[in-house]
């Protein structure tokens, strides 16, 4: 049983804290073994030069992946990142952007997963992500 985006969104409230919520992030569409999500854009979320922030981008795809794993497992559980890995590819300037997170391996106490970020309107991605995930419980 996968989750709905609306059970994602009430993970999202339920777990994370007041800092990740404000990044604005809403679940966009859920699967078996992925979700996509919308990081909106801000002008708080720009750095120098007014592209947005890889340490925003990092937490989306680091958030992103827990609604990922919590869809393919059905629920949310204690989880935790063990690593991610993240390449910039191309500044994002005024656009939201789409995390698409998708589980390359899901086991009984880690996940694997690979993450595409792309600014809303774009084909070529914004940015990479490798995580790893320790799962608790």
């Amino acid at each position: 049983m996968t989750l709905t985006p609306a059970d994602a969104e009430k993970i999202l409230t339920d777990n994370f804290a007041p800092w990740v919520l404000a990044l604005g992030l809403t679940v966009q569409e859920t699967g078996d073994r992925h979700a996509v999500l919308r990081l909106p854009w801000s002008d708080a979320l720009a750095r120098d030069g007014g592209g947005m922030s890889g340490q925003a981008l990092m937490a989306a795809a680091d958030t992103a992946t827990v609604i990922a794993v919590s869809a393919a497992r059905g629920g949310y559980g204690p989880m935790t990142t063990v690593q991610q890995s993240t390449s910039f590819q191309r500044p994002v300037t005024g656009a939201d952007v789409l995390i698409d997170v998708r589980l390359t391996k899901l086991g009984k106490r880690m996940a694997f997963a690979d993450i595409t970020m792309t600014a809303d309107g774009d084909t070529e991605p914004a940015a990479k992500a490798s995580t790893v995930y320790a799962l608790l419980g």
